[in-house]
Protein backbone atom coordinates (compact mmCIF):
# COMPACT_ATOMS: atom_id res chain seq x y z
CA UNK A 1 0.00 0.00 0.00
CA UNK A 2 2.74 2.55 0.75
CA UNK A 3 4.95 1.39 -2.46
CA UNK A 4 6.38 4.78 -4.05
CA UNK A 5 7.37 5.25 -7.64
CA UNK A 6 10.96 6.56 -8.43
CA UNK A 7 11.54 9.66 -10.23
CA UNK A 8 13.30 7.89 -12.74
CA UNK A 9 10.37 5.46 -13.36
CA UNK A 10 7.81 8.34 -13.67
CA UNK A 11 10.41 10.91 -16.00
CA UNK A 12 10.73 7.75 -18.32
CA UNK A 13 6.86 7.18 -18.54
CA UNK A 14 6.60 11.06 -19.32
CA UNK A 15 9.10 10.16 -22.41
CA UNK A 16 7.23 7.55 -23.66
CA UNK A 17 6.11 8.11 -26.88
CA UNK A 18 3.94 6.65 -29.55
CA UNK A 19 0.24 4.04 -29.46
CA UNK A 20 -0.97 4.90 -26.20
CA UNK A 21 0.85 7.92 -25.24
CA UNK A 22 -0.50 11.55 -24.47
CA UNK A 23 0.73 14.11 -27.94
CA UNK A 24 3.27 16.85 -26.28
CA UNK A 25 0.87 20.19 -28.66
CA UNK A 26 0.67 22.69 -25.34
CA UNK A 27 2.63 25.83 -25.11
CA UNK A 28 3.18 27.93 -22.11
CA UNK A 29 0.65 30.14 -23.39
CA UNK A 30 -1.34 27.72 -24.16
CA UNK A 31 -0.61 26.15 -20.15
CA UNK A 32 -1.47 29.96 -18.84
CA UNK A 33 -4.53 30.09 -20.77
CA UNK A 34 -5.81 26.70 -19.59
CA UNK A 35 -5.45 28.30 -16.20
CA UNK A 36 -7.40 31.36 -16.85
CA UNK A 37 -9.95 29.06 -18.32
CA UNK A 38 -10.33 26.78 -15.68
CA UNK A 39 -10.34 29.63 -12.99
CA UNK A 40 -12.35 32.50 -14.00
CA UNK A 41 -16.00 30.95 -14.05
CA UNK A 42 -18.37 29.75 -11.10
CA UNK A 43 -16.49 30.87 -8.98
CA UNK A 44 -16.59 34.61 -10.06
CA UNK A 45 -19.63 34.79 -12.03
CA UNK A 46 -21.66 32.84 -9.87
CA UNK A 47 -20.36 32.08 -5.95
CA UNK A 48 -19.28 35.37 -5.29
CA UNK A 49 -22.96 36.43 -4.90
CA UNK A 50 -23.59 33.44 -2.90
CA UNK A 51 -20.53 33.78 -0.40
CA UNK A 52 -21.24 37.77 -0.18
CA UNK A 53 -24.87 37.29 0.84
CA UNK A 54 -24.62 34.19 3.00
CA UNK A 55 -20.92 35.00 4.65
CA UNK A 56 -18.87 37.76 4.25
CA UNK A 57 -21.07 40.93 3.03
CA UNK A 58 -18.98 43.11 0.44
CA UNK A 59 -15.58 42.12 2.76
CA UNK A 60 -15.75 39.03 0.20
CA UNK A 61 -13.50 40.92 -1.25
CA UNK A 62 -10.99 39.96 1.79
CA UNK A 63 -12.32 36.35 1.16
CA UNK A 64 -10.72 36.30 -2.33
CA UNK A 65 -7.28 37.53 -0.99
CA UNK A 66 -7.14 34.99 1.97
CA UNK A 67 -8.43 32.36 -0.57
CA UNK A 68 -5.74 33.66 -2.93
CA UNK A 69 -2.76 33.50 0.11
CA UNK A 70 -3.90 30.47 0.23
CA UNK A 71 -3.44 29.10 -3.43
CA UNK A 72 -0.16 30.72 -3.53
CA UNK A 73 1.46 28.67 -0.73
CA UNK A 74 0.27 25.71 -2.76
CA UNK A 75 0.68 26.93 -5.99
CA UNK A 76 4.21 27.40 -5.44
CA UNK A 77 4.09 23.51 -4.24
CA UNK A 78 2.60 22.58 -7.46
CA UNK A 79 4.91 24.85 -9.29
CA UNK A 80 8.14 22.15 -8.06
CA UNK A 81 6.44 19.10 -8.58
CA UNK A 82 5.32 20.01 -11.93
CA UNK A 83 8.72 21.10 -13.30
CA UNK A 84 10.52 18.25 -11.62
CA UNK A 85 7.69 15.50 -12.72
CA UNK A 86 6.41 16.50 -15.59
CA UNK A 87 3.32 13.44 -15.60
CA UNK A 88 -0.27 13.62 -16.72
CA UNK A 89 -1.97 13.08 -12.82
CA UNK A 90 -1.39 16.58 -10.88
CA UNK A 91 -1.14 15.70 -6.99
CA UNK A 92 -2.21 12.09 -7.72
CA UNK A 93 2.04 11.49 -9.74
CA UNK A 94 2.46 13.73 -7.14
CA UNK A 95 2.10 11.69 -3.85
CA UNK A 96 2.75 8.49 -5.52
CA UNK A 97 6.11 9.97 -5.21
CA UNK A 98 6.77 11.25 -2.02
CA UNK A 99 4.17 9.41 0.13
CA UNK A 100 3.29 6.32 -1.43
CA UNK A 101 0.21 4.25 -3.28
CA UNK A 102 -2.40 4.50 -1.03
CA UNK A 103 -2.37 8.24 -0.22
CA UNK A 104 -1.99 8.65 -4.00
CA UNK A 105 -4.97 6.57 -4.45
CA UNK A 106 -6.87 8.96 -2.05
CA UNK A 107 -5.51 11.81 -4.16
CA UNK A 108 -6.69 10.64 -7.29
CA UNK A 109 -9.92 9.79 -5.79
CA UNK A 110 -10.41 13.18 -4.42
CA UNK A 111 -9.62 14.82 -7.42
CA UNK A 112 -13.05 13.28 -8.77
CA UNK A 113 -14.52 15.86 -6.52
CA UNK A 114 -12.24 19.32 -7.39
CA UNK A 115 -12.33 18.33 -11.37
CA UNK A 116 -15.85 16.49 -12.13
CA UNK A 117 -17.91 17.95 -9.21
CA UNK A 118 -16.40 21.10 -10.43
CA UNK A 119 -17.42 20.71 -14.00
CA UNK A 120 -20.99 19.94 -12.57
CA UNK A 121 -21.08 23.27 -10.51
CA UNK A 122 -20.21 25.44 -13.38
CA UNK A 123 -22.36 23.32 -15.64
CA UNK A 124 -25.58 24.45 -13.50
CA UNK A 125 -24.57 28.24 -13.36
CA UNK A 126 -23.74 27.68 -16.97
CA UNK A 127 -27.82 26.89 -17.50
CA UNK A 128 -28.68 29.54 -15.32
CA UNK A 129 -27.14 31.75 -17.54
CA UNK A 130 -28.92 30.89 -20.40
CA UNK A 131 -32.12 30.73 -19.29
CA UNK A 132 -31.54 34.14 -18.91
CA UNK A 133 -30.56 35.00 -21.74
CA UNK A 134 -33.78 32.96 -23.18
CA UNK A 135 -36.10 34.69 -21.05
CA UNK A 136 -35.00 38.17 -22.20
CA UNK A 137 -36.52 36.94 -25.49
CA UNK A 138 -39.79 35.71 -24.01
CA UNK A 139 -38.36 31.82 -24.88
CA UNK A 140 -38.61 29.27 -22.30
CA UNK A 141 -38.18 26.14 -21.78
CA UNK A 142 -40.60 23.66 -19.79
CA UNK A 143 -39.68 24.16 -15.85
CA UNK A 144 -39.08 20.49 -15.58
CA UNK A 145 -36.68 20.75 -18.03
CA UNK A 146 -33.87 23.67 -16.41
CA UNK A 147 -33.86 22.81 -12.69
CA UNK A 148 -33.29 19.72 -10.19
CA UNK A 149 -35.89 18.59 -7.97
CA UNK A 150 -34.53 20.34 -4.80
CA UNK A 151 -33.40 23.50 -5.91
CA UNK A 152 -35.56 26.77 -7.17
CA UNK A 153 -34.82 29.26 -10.59
CA UNK A 154 -34.68 32.73 -10.01
CA UNK A 155 -34.89 34.59 -12.96
CA UNK A 156 -33.83 38.20 -13.63
CA UNK A 157 -37.76 39.67 -13.42
CA UNK A 158 -38.52 37.97 -9.74
CA UNK A 159 -39.89 35.04 -11.35
CA UNK A 160 -38.82 31.89 -9.20
CA UNK A 161 -39.01 28.19 -11.21
CA UNK A 162 -39.48 25.64 -7.79
CA UNK A 163 -37.81 22.47 -8.33
CA UNK A 164 -38.21 20.69 -11.54
CA UNK A 165 -37.42 17.22 -12.65
CA UNK A 166 -33.98 17.54 -14.56
CA UNK A 167 -31.29 20.44 -15.85
CA UNK A 168 -31.09 19.47 -19.05
CA UNK A 169 -28.96 22.72 -20.49
CA UNK A 170 -26.39 21.60 -18.12
CA UNK A 171 -26.57 18.29 -19.28
CA UNK A 172 -26.21 18.98 -22.93
CA UNK A 173 -23.19 21.42 -22.40
CA UNK A 174 -21.61 18.32 -20.64
CA UNK A 175 -21.94 15.90 -23.41
CA UNK A 176 -20.80 18.61 -25.88
CA UNK A 177 -17.78 19.77 -24.81
CA UNK A 178 -16.96 15.87 -23.64
CA UNK A 179 -16.92 15.13 -27.30
CA UNK A 180 -14.58 18.39 -27.78
CA UNK A 181 -11.82 16.72 -25.82
CA UNK A 182 -12.53 13.62 -27.54
CA UNK A 183 -11.22 15.19 -30.88
CA UNK A 184 -7.85 16.26 -29.46
CA UNK A 185 -5.89 17.98 -26.83
CA UNK A 186 -4.48 20.84 -29.44
CA UNK A 187 -8.37 21.58 -30.84
CA UNK A 188 -9.59 21.83 -27.25
CA UNK A 189 -7.16 24.02 -26.05
CA UNK A 190 -7.31 26.61 -29.27
CA UNK A 191 -11.30 26.85 -28.43
CA UNK A 192 -10.25 27.43 -25.17
CA UNK A 193 -8.08 30.43 -26.29
CA UNK A 194 -10.80 31.87 -28.08
CA UNK A 195 -12.67 31.52 -24.82
CA UNK A 196 -10.24 33.04 -22.33
CA UNK A 197 -9.90 36.00 -24.36
CA UNK A 198 -13.53 37.10 -24.27
CA UNK A 199 -13.91 36.03 -20.96
CA UNK A 200 -10.99 38.56 -19.49
CA UNK A 201 -12.71 41.28 -21.94
CA UNK A 202 -16.03 41.11 -20.04
CA UNK A 203 -14.66 41.14 -16.56
CA UNK A 204 -12.51 44.22 -17.89
CA UNK A 205 -15.82 45.56 -19.52
CA UNK A 206 -17.66 44.82 -16.18
CA UNK A 207 -15.06 46.45 -14.34
CA UNK A 208 -14.52 49.86 -16.44
CA UNK A 209 -18.48 50.25 -17.00
CA UNK A 210 -20.07 49.42 -13.20
CA UNK A 211 -17.42 51.51 -11.42
CA UNK A 212 -18.99 54.48 -12.18
CA UNK A 213 -22.73 53.08 -10.89
CA UNK A 214 -21.35 51.86 -7.46
CA UNK A 215 -23.20 53.35 -4.64
CA UNK A 216 -21.07 53.57 -1.55
CA UNK A 217 -24.15 52.95 0.50
CA UNK A 218 -23.65 49.42 -0.33
CA UNK A 219 -20.49 48.86 1.50
CA UNK A 220 -22.22 49.94 4.87
CA UNK A 221 -21.18 47.98 6.75
CA UNK A 222 -18.31 46.93 4.71
CA UNK A 223 -17.69 44.15 7.45
CA UNK A 224 -21.30 42.94 8.76
CA UNK A 225 -22.17 42.61 12.33
CA UNK A 226 -21.82 38.27 13.01
CA UNK A 227 -25.36 37.11 13.50
CA UNK A 228 -23.92 34.76 16.63
CA UNK A 229 -23.74 31.97 13.80
CA UNK A 230 -20.00 31.04 13.14
CA UNK A 231 -20.34 31.30 9.31
CA UNK A 232 -22.58 34.26 9.45
CA UNK A 233 -20.90 37.59 8.55
CA UNK A 234 -17.96 39.11 10.78
CA UNK A 235 -14.80 37.73 10.28
CA UNK A 236 -15.75 34.00 10.78
CA UNK A 237 -17.81 35.05 7.65
CA UNK A 238 -14.89 36.09 5.96
CA UNK A 239 -12.90 32.87 6.52
CA UNK A 240 -16.15 30.86 5.45
CA UNK A 241 -16.42 32.97 2.65
CA UNK A 242 -12.47 32.43 1.90
CA UNK A 243 -13.44 28.21 1.50
CA UNK A 244 -16.51 28.62 -0.46
CA UNK A 245 -14.91 30.88 -3.24
CA UNK A 246 -11.75 28.78 -2.82
CA UNK A 247 -13.36 27.27 -5.36
CA UNK A 248 -12.64 30.15 -7.61
CA UNK A 249 -8.70 29.04 -7.66
CA UNK A 250 -8.84 25.53 -8.53
CA UNK A 251 -7.58 26.17 -11.96
CA UNK A 252 -3.86 26.40 -11.53
CA UNK A 253 -3.78 23.13 -10.20
CA UNK A 254 -5.90 21.93 -13.76
CA UNK A 255 -2.38 23.46 -15.44
CA UNK A 256 -0.49 20.30 -14.00
CA UNK A 257 -3.02 17.40 -15.31
CA UNK A 258 -1.76 18.71 -18.75
CA UNK A 259 2.15 18.15 -17.85
CA UNK A 260 2.76 15.52 -20.04
CA UNK A 261 1.05 16.94 -23.09
CA UNK A 262 2.97 20.39 -22.71
CA UNK A 263 6.05 21.03 -25.09
CA UNK A 264 8.42 22.15 -22.47
CA UNK A 265 6.98 21.09 -19.31
CA UNK A 266 10.01 22.42 -17.03
CA UNK A 267 9.37 26.24 -18.08
CA UNK A 268 5.90 26.15 -19.09
CA UNK A 269 4.50 24.13 -15.92
CA UNK A 270 5.39 27.08 -13.32
CA UNK A 271 4.50 29.78 -15.81
CA UNK A 272 1.44 28.45 -16.62
CA UNK A 273 0.39 27.45 -12.38
CA UNK A 274 2.02 31.33 -11.17
CA UNK A 275 0.99 32.95 -13.98
CA UNK A 276 -2.69 32.30 -14.03
CA UNK A 277 -2.73 32.62 -10.82
CA UNK A 278 -1.67 36.11 -10.25
CA UNK A 279 -4.11 37.53 -13.03
CA UNK A 280 -7.01 35.91 -11.67
CA UNK A 281 -6.29 37.19 -8.21
CA UNK A 282 -6.24 40.76 -9.30
CA UNK A 283 -9.09 40.15 -11.59
CA UNK A 284 -11.28 38.45 -8.74
CA UNK A 285 -10.71 41.55 -6.32
CA UNK A 286 -11.47 44.24 -8.55
CA UNK A 287 -14.93 42.09 -10.01
CA UNK A 288 -15.97 41.53 -6.15
CA UNK A 289 -15.67 44.81 -5.49
CA UNK A 290 -17.26 46.32 -7.91
CA UNK A 291 -20.27 43.68 -7.81
CA UNK A 292 -20.92 44.42 -4.37
CA UNK A 293 -21.12 47.86 -5.04
CA UNK A 294 -23.81 47.75 -7.51
CA UNK A 295 -26.31 45.56 -5.64
CA UNK A 296 -26.74 45.11 -1.82
CA UNK A 297 -25.33 42.22 -0.87
CA UNK A 298 -28.25 41.14 0.73
CA UNK A 299 -30.19 40.55 -2.87
CA UNK A 300 -27.31 37.90 -3.81
CA UNK A 301 -29.27 35.60 -1.96
CA UNK A 302 -30.29 32.35 -3.93
CA UNK A 303 -29.07 33.88 -7.00
CA UNK A 304 -26.63 31.76 -9.19
CA UNK A 305 -26.42 34.92 -11.69
CA UNK A 306 -24.78 37.66 -9.51
CA UNK A 307 -22.92 39.15 -12.25
CA UNK A 308 -26.14 39.56 -14.46
CA UNK A 309 -28.00 41.00 -11.82
CA UNK A 310 -25.93 43.47 -10.92
CA UNK A 311 -25.07 44.53 -14.09
CA UNK A 312 -28.56 45.63 -15.07
CA UNK A 313 -28.44 48.51 -12.66
CA UNK A 314 -25.92 50.45 -14.99
CA UNK A 315 -28.39 50.84 -17.48
CA UNK A 316 -26.47 49.34 -20.06
CA UNK A 317 -29.12 47.25 -21.61
CA UNK A 318 -27.23 47.04 -24.97
CA UNK A 319 -24.18 45.21 -23.30
CA UNK A 320 -26.31 42.68 -20.87
CA UNK A 321 -26.70 40.46 -23.77
CA UNK A 322 -23.29 40.94 -25.04
CA UNK A 323 -22.32 40.04 -20.88
CA UNK A 324 -24.35 36.50 -21.00
CA UNK A 325 -23.24 35.34 -24.33
CA UNK A 326 -19.84 36.30 -23.28
CA UNK A 327 -20.11 34.58 -19.24
CA UNK A 328 -21.70 31.49 -21.28
CA UNK A 329 -18.69 31.03 -23.45
CA UNK A 330 -16.02 32.21 -20.32
CA UNK A 331 -17.90 28.63 -18.42
CA UNK A 332 -17.63 27.10 -21.08
CA UNK A 333 -13.98 27.09 -20.87
CA UNK A 334 -13.95 26.28 -17.26
CA UNK A 335 -16.14 23.00 -18.20
CA UNK A 336 -13.75 22.25 -20.70
CA UNK A 337 -10.84 21.76 -18.43
CA UNK A 338 -12.20 20.76 -15.35
CA UNK A 339 -13.17 17.81 -17.71
CA UNK A 340 -9.92 17.65 -19.28
CA UNK A 341 -8.22 17.18 -15.96
CA UNK A 342 -10.16 14.35 -14.87
CA UNK A 343 -9.92 12.63 -17.79
CA UNK A 344 -5.98 13.00 -17.26
CA UNK A 345 -5.94 11.71 -13.83
CA UNK A 346 -8.22 8.57 -14.72
CA UNK A 347 -5.95 8.01 -17.20
CA UNK A 348 -2.40 8.00 -15.19
CA UNK A 349 -4.14 5.66 -12.57
CA UNK A 350 -5.31 3.04 -15.00
CA UNK A 351 -1.61 3.11 -16.61
CA UNK A 352 -0.43 2.09 -13.16
CA UNK A 353 -3.05 -0.36 -13.17
CA UNK A 354 -5.40 0.87 -10.11
CA UNK A 355 -8.33 1.36 -12.42
CA UNK A 356 -9.59 -0.52 -15.33
CA UNK A 357 -7.83 -0.47 -18.77
CA UNK A 358 -11.00 1.08 -19.89
CA UNK A 359 -9.40 3.97 -18.50
CA UNK A 360 -6.52 4.59 -20.63
CA UNK A 361 -7.53 3.42 -23.32
CA UNK A 362 -5.92 6.31 -26.14
CA UNK A 363 -7.75 6.96 -29.40
CA UNK A 364 -5.93 6.07 -32.18
CA UNK A 365 -6.02 8.72 -34.71
CA UNK A 366 -7.27 11.89 -31.68
CA UNK A 367 -3.97 10.44 -29.27
CA UNK A 368 -7.29 11.23 -26.22
CA UNK A 369 -8.31 9.29 -23.51
CA UNK A 370 -11.61 9.06 -25.47
CA UNK A 371 -13.24 6.42 -22.76
CA UNK A 372 -12.53 8.13 -19.88
CA UNK A 373 -13.98 11.11 -21.53
CA UNK A 374 -16.73 9.34 -22.60
CA UNK A 375 -17.26 7.85 -19.04
CA UNK A 376 -16.95 11.52 -17.34
CA UNK A 377 -19.63 12.50 -19.52
CA UNK A 378 -22.79 10.70 -17.87
CA UNK A 379 -20.74 10.69 -14.67
CA UNK A 380 -20.50 14.73 -14.82
CA UNK A 381 -24.13 15.17 -16.69
CA UNK A 382 -26.16 13.00 -13.34
CA UNK A 383 -24.48 15.67 -10.89
CA UNK A 384 -25.15 18.51 -13.19
CA UNK A 385 -28.71 17.23 -13.78
CA UNK A 386 -29.79 16.71 -10.45
CA UNK A 387 -27.83 18.38 -7.45
CA UNK A 388 -28.30 21.72 -6.81
CA UNK A 389 -25.39 24.66 -6.96
CA UNK A 390 -24.50 25.19 -3.90
CA UNK A 391 -23.96 21.54 -2.20
CA UNK A 392 -21.82 20.95 -5.45
CA UNK A 393 -19.23 24.25 -4.94
CA UNK A 394 -18.78 22.72 -1.06
CA UNK A 395 -18.12 19.61 -2.02
CA UNK A 396 -15.49 20.60 -4.77
CA UNK A 397 -14.08 23.34 -2.38
CA UNK A 398 -12.98 20.88 0.39
CA UNK A 399 -11.90 18.33 -2.00
CA UNK A 400 -9.73 20.77 -3.89
CA UNK A 401 -8.16 22.15 -0.61
CA UNK A 402 -7.11 18.56 0.79
CA UNK A 403 -5.25 17.72 -2.43
CA UNK A 404 -3.59 21.01 -2.04
CA UNK A 405 -2.44 20.31 1.85
CA UNK A 406 -1.37 16.98 0.50
CA UNK A 407 0.96 18.89 -2.28
CA UNK A 408 2.38 21.21 -0.20
CA UNK A 409 3.37 18.14 2.61
CA UNK A 410 4.56 16.45 -0.37
CA UNK A 411 7.45 19.19 -1.33
CA UNK A 412 8.49 18.62 2.55
CA UNK A 413 9.09 15.17 1.82
CA UNK A 414 10.67 15.45 -1.02
CA UNK A 415 13.18 17.68 -0.34
CA UNK A 416 13.66 15.11 2.44
CA UNK A 417 14.25 11.94 1.00
CA UNK A 418 15.78 13.67 -2.70
CA UNK A 419 17.47 16.59 -1.49
CA UNK A 420 19.64 16.80 -4.65
CA UNK A 421 17.19 15.73 -7.07
CA UNK A 422 17.10 18.17 -10.17
CA UNK A 423 14.52 20.87 -9.42
CA UNK A 424 14.00 23.46 -13.03
CA UNK A 425 11.93 25.50 -10.58
CA UNK A 426 12.46 25.35 -6.50
CA UNK A 427 9.37 26.53 -3.78
CA UNK A 428 11.42 28.97 -1.95
CA UNK A 429 11.40 29.08 1.99
CA UNK A 430 10.66 25.70 2.68
CA UNK A 431 9.89 24.65 4.88
CA UNK A 432 7.45 27.79 6.07
CA UNK A 433 5.68 28.40 2.48
CA UNK A 434 4.31 24.72 2.65
CA UNK A 435 3.78 24.90 6.17
CA UNK A 436 1.55 28.01 5.90
CA UNK A 437 -0.05 26.04 3.26
CA UNK A 438 -0.93 23.06 5.10
CA UNK A 439 -2.27 25.68 7.92
CA UNK A 440 -4.42 27.55 5.63
CA UNK A 441 -6.16 25.03 4.12
CA UNK A 442 -6.91 22.89 6.94
CA UNK A 443 -8.14 26.29 8.43
CA UNK A 444 -10.31 26.59 5.85
CA UNK A 445 -11.45 23.29 5.09
CA UNK A 446 -12.75 23.78 8.96
CA UNK A 447 -14.60 26.57 7.81
CA UNK A 448 -16.71 24.87 5.10
CA UNK A 449 -20.46 23.73 6.79
CA UNK A 450 -20.13 20.43 8.32
CA UNK A 451 -22.33 18.10 5.90
CA UNK A 452 -19.38 18.79 3.38
CA UNK A 453 -17.23 17.08 5.77
CA UNK A 454 -19.37 13.96 6.09
CA UNK A 455 -19.70 13.83 2.14
CA UNK A 456 -16.47 13.96 2.15
CA UNK A 457 -15.53 11.19 4.60
CA UNK A 458 -18.64 8.91 3.13
CA UNK A 459 -16.70 9.32 -0.46
CA UNK A 460 -13.29 9.00 0.83
CA UNK A 461 -14.98 5.57 2.62
CA UNK A 462 -16.34 4.80 -1.30
CA UNK A 463 -12.42 5.00 -2.84
CA UNK A 464 -10.86 3.13 -0.20
CA UNK A 465 -13.40 0.07 -0.72
CA UNK A 466 -12.87 0.41 -4.35
CA UNK A 467 -9.07 0.32 -3.44
CA UNK A 468 -9.00 -2.52 -1.29
CA UNK A 469 -11.14 -4.60 -3.86
CA UNK A 470 -9.85 -3.49 -6.74
CA UNK A 471 -6.63 -1.14 -6.75
CA UNK A 472 -3.99 -2.90 -4.61
CA UNK A 473 -4.62 -6.26 -6.05
CA UNK A 474 -3.86 -4.89 -10.39
CA UNK A 475 -0.88 -2.49 -8.96
CA UNK A 476 1.24 -2.88 -11.78
CA UNK A 477 4.31 -0.81 -8.62
CA UNK A 478 2.90 -3.82 -6.87
CA UNK A 479 3.66 -6.11 -9.39
CA UNK A 480 7.13 -5.30 -9.73
CA UNK A 481 7.79 -5.48 -6.36
CA UNK A 482 6.04 -8.82 -5.71
CA UNK A 483 8.53 -9.80 -8.56
CA UNK A 484 11.56 -8.77 -7.00
CA UNK A 485 10.77 -10.71 -3.54
CA UNK A 486 9.92 -14.00 -5.92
Amino acid sequence: MFHKKSIEQLLFEAGQSGEGALKRSLSSWNLVALGIGAIIGAGLFSLTGIAAAENAGPAVTISFVLAAVACAFAGLCYAEFASMIPVAGSAYTYSYATMGEFVAWIIGWDLVLEYALGAATVSVSWSRYLLEFLHKYDMSMPHELVASPWESVKLGDGTIIEGGMINLPAIIIVMLLSLVLIRGTKESATMNNILVILKVAVVLIFIALGWSHINPANYDPYIPENTGVFHQYGWTGISTGAAVVFFAFIGFDAVSTAAQEAKNPQKGMPIGILGSLVVCTILYVLFAHVMTGLVNYKDFAGDAKPAATAFAVTGYSFLQDALIIAILAGYTSVILVMLMGQSRVFYTMAKDGLLPKFFSAVHPKFSTPWKTNIFFMFFVSIFAGFVPVADLGHMVSIGTLFAFALVCLGVMVMRKKLPHAVRPFRTPLVPLVPILGIVVCVYLMYSLPGESWVRLFIWMALGVAIYMFYGRKHSKVREVVDEKIQ
